[in-house]
């Protein structure tokens, strides 16, 4: 019987392709989107994930998110660097500049400023230069993607020099740094030079990162530099949480998303419910002589179902493989979409929806197939 339906199915070859386009385009669409949307809520933390020797972030009370800092006062280093458990704790800087080129290229950059000593906050992976160049007069190291932003078409290298607010910067380094949420361009150096480059105020000091004693967890010394000091402090892991959440509650990506991706499932079943109804009704003679052969109703379904779970992983096998195709080689080429990936639970979630798609648009087009007469084969 399930042959007989995989036949019925295959000559309708343009009801077939319908079929399979269907399912093929809603999960092309929603595994892009919603691996868009994690990539973009990925970035929100970038600059937490590319801090990987510090285990506690310390703020403001009020701040909410990385992007959105609240600067100290510089007493409060020692006082954090004397609460108990706490290993080391040294000054992060972190604020918007603006960067102009020699050749007259204007951008707006992520300036992030490292403790001089220890240098502590650097990404490990440099793609030309080492750390130790930092220590150079202006010296400043840029990413990738900050690169080609200034200097277009140019191979990436070093000794370049810029304007930071009036300041000159000499590029010693350039470092492979995750993709940030607000700009394309990070630029790190040291915390006495970061401070001079935006002049900021009487306060500069926006973090505080600390790293919690050996067998002691960094929960518990969050907690005890909260109580000493009065300031916020939590985990790498809480503060990349917090800014996450901050996004999601702050800005129109899930609504903008979430949208797209609802249309994708709405579409799918449209494009699939239609097109199996106009098969069914065209193949509705061939139902009726199934019945009046003695195949029931619930064989029917199976049948049906066969037809629907065919046509279903063609389909999302086609989509899913377009979709892994764009993301293994259009990030590669673009700096917009950098660090972007087709998730493999995006892609699981996606197999589930696209299983609804094609039960609900069976369960649909079904309707007729169980209440069509038998006799209706003998009729004209």
């Amino acid at each position: 019987m399930y042959r007989v339906a995989l036949r019925m199915l295959l000559g309708d070859k343009t009801k077939c392709l319908g079929l399979v386009f269907g399912v093929a385009f809603s999960t092309l669409l929603v595994c892009q989107q919603m691996s868009i949307f994690f990539g973009l809520l990925g970035r929100a933390s970038s600059v937490v994930n590319d801090v990987r020797e510090a285990d506690i972030w310390v703020m403001d009370p009020s701040v909410k998110t990385i992007d959105v800092p609240y600067p100290l006062r510089a007493l409060e280093l020692p006082r954090v660097r004397g609460v108990e458990g706490v290993a080391w704790a040294v000054p992060f800087f972190k604020a918007t500049v603006q960067v102009r080129t020699h050749q007259g290229m204007l951008e707006n950059a992520i300036i992030l400023g490292i403790d001089d000593a220890s240098l502590v906050g650097v990404p490990d992976a440099f793609v030309v230069g080492s750390i130790d160049d930092l220590a150079e007069p202006d010296a400043i190291a840029v990413n990738p993607a900050g690169f080609r932003l200034l200097f277009p078409g140019e191979e990436l290298d070093v000794g370049r020099e810029l304007e930071l607010n009036d300041s000159r910067a000499k590029i010693v380094a350039i470092v492979d740094a995750a993709p940030a949420f607000a700009a394309n361009l990070t630029i790190y150096t040291r915390y006495s030079l970061a401070t001079q480059y935006t002049n900021n105020g009487r306060n500069q000091l926006s973090f505080i990162l600390a790293k919690s004693a050996d067998g002691t967890p960094p929960e518990v010394v969050a907690e005890r530099i909260a109580a000493r000091t009065g300031l916020k402090s939590v985990t790498s892991q809480q503060l990349r949480r917090e800014s996450i959440m901050y996004v999601l509650a702050n800005t129109g990506i899930p609504v903008s998303f979430g949208t797209v991706v609802i249309l994708g499932a709405i579409i799918g079943v449209a494009i699939v419910g239609l097109t199996f109804n106009q098969f069914v009704m065209e193949n509705i003679k061939q139902y009726a002589a199934l019945k009046a052969i003695g195949v029931r109703n619930v064989k029917l379904l199976f049948m049906t179902l066969g037809q629907a779970a065919f046509v279903g992983v063609i389909g999302y096998g086609i989509g899913l493989g377009i979709a892994a195709l764009f993301f293994s080689t259009v990030p590669k080429k673009s700096d917009a979409l950098r660090g972007f990936y087709l998730l493999p639970e995006v892609a699981v979630g996606v197999a589930i929806l696209a299983a609804v798609i094609v039960i609900l648009s069976t369960l649909i087009s079904m309707r007729r197939v169980l209440t069509v007469d038998p006799a209706t084969v003998f009729r004209g």
